[in-house]
């Protein structure tokens, strides 16, 4: 047969792109080097899979990051504005839709996260493996690992296989996904491809993963969850303050921190880490209070609390399970009693709840990442077709591009609108 769209991965961007093209009427072959397709996708959101945000496409652009736009990576540059134009045809709405569409109810959930109402991931992937299986327009081959891409005069002409077999076509969507989880399939064997044919690859990092820190977190702490805290990092090397989370959750771990509001900011502090900058980052225990609203919260404890010895009255302002970190930090004697705290040590201990600190000194590895940071350049791929500047026919998406967003559903979205739009783009 011959093939109109050769699709390269079946995660979520080339479930999408294969389902869109097929669609269309399209002939399509999807090579998927695992055996079987969408095992990320199977995964994603602790199995139960954020599909997209709700908000609108004003509020979700800023959560949409570039490593293109600079090292600091601050959400909204470039990145959400590069992608305006794929969102126009296919966001949020038309992605929902299109799973109700296939007898997917949905749900949507706290900060406009949309799920599948039964909670299984699975049912994700079923749609979308679905509409493939029953198109007889749609050959899907497993185990089939992608060794290059043929061109000829800047015309991509066919795919080669690792066993050396060729595949003829002159539409190829490439859809690997990027290095994170790579017992699922993300080797990052796409960027090599890219690479060959002259992209430019901005360098892939771990992002959305937990940060380690110098400080040692004791062993009571590990797994404990804080909530309703904030987060800010500080870049040391160049003196600004480059993140500041919402009032979210986090969680300790043996070397550091995780959780919610950490895995966003870890988006802002890998690229830097990785050129060896230094990360300060400070956590606001009672962010609803203004310093000087603690100060006389604080003031009004200890006059009440005077005969009180401090080591046991602390668990008035902080979960017992931190009085371990807290105590060696703030050099206060552990038996003295409240009445007996002066000024200074009462403002000390303000400034501590304000800014628990800590020196962040790298982030957990691949097979923790939830997305990846970097990828191939955005000025090198048509924002409106996703169609290569570089190779005509050849067409970048997903996890590929140099693309990634906080938690929230924002990067399935992503993957799921490249795909579409690839494929809508698509010369017969």
């Amino acid at each position: 047969m011959d093939y109109d769209v050769i699709v390269v991965g079946g995660g979520a961007a080339g479930l999408m792109a294969a389902c869109t093209a097929a669609g269309r009427g399209l002939h399509v072959l999807m090579l998927e080097k695992m055996d079987q397709a969408g095992r990320k996708l199977r995964i994603t959101g602790k199995g139960r899979c954020n599909l997209t945000n709700t908000n609108t496409l004003r509020d979700t652009l800023p959560h949409i990051g570039s490593s293109t736009a600079g090292s600091t990576n601050k959400p909204g540059q470039n990145g959400g504005v590069w992608l305006r134009n794929a969102y126009g045809r296919f966001f949020n709405q038309e992605l929902m839709q299109w799973f109700e569409n296939h007898d997917v109810a949905l749900t949507v959930e706290r900060g406009n996260r949309v799920y599948p109402a039964s909670g299984k991931s699975l049912d994700i992937f079923l749609a979308l493996i679905g509409e493939l299986e029953q198109n007889p327009a749609v050959s899907i081959r497993k185990n089939a690992t992608v060794k290059s891409i043929e061109t000829f005069e800047g015309q991509a002409t066919a795919v080669i296989l690792e066993r050396g077999e060729r595949i003829p076509c002159r539409n190829i969507i490439l859809a690997t996904g990027g290095l994170s989880y790579p017992t699922t399939g993300s080797t990052g064997a796409g960027y090599r491809i890219a690479r060959e044919l002259g992209h430019t690859i901005v360098e892939p990092l771990p992002s959305l993963v937990a940060l380690k820190c110098e400080e040692k977190i004791p062993a009571d702490l590990v797994g404990f969850q804080l909530k309703n805290v904030q987060l800010s990092l500080t870049d040391g090397t160049v003196g600004t303050t480059s993140f500041v989370s919402g009032v979210g959750e986090m969680t300790f771990t043996d070397d550091g921190l995780a959780g919610p509001i950490v895995l966003s900011a870890s988006r802002i502090a890998t690229r830097p880490l990785h050129e060896g900058h230094s990360i300060e980052a400070r956590l606001d225990l009672k962010p609803g209070l203004t310093p000087e609203q603690l100060d006389r919260r604080l003031q009004a404890d200890l006059d009440a609390n005077g005969t009180r010895i401090f080591n046991d009255a602390l668990r008035l302002w902080l979960p017992a399970e931190l009085i371990q970190l807290a105590l060696p930090q703030l050099h206060i004697e552990y038996y003295k009693r409240l009445h007996q705290i002066t000024g200074d040590e009462r403002r000390r201990l303000g400034r501590w709840l304000k800014g628990v600190e800590f020196t962040i000194t790298g982030t957990h590895d691949w097979n923790e990442a939830i997305v990846t940071q970097g990828g191939v350049a955005l000025n090198e791929v048509n924002p409106k077709t996703m169609e290569s500047r570089l190779v005509k026919g050849l067409y970048i998406v997903g996890e590929l591009l140099d693309l990634d967003a906080d938690t929230g559903g924002y990067n399935l979205q992503i993957a799921f609108s490249t795909g579409y739009a690839a494929a809508t783009a698509l010369q017969q």
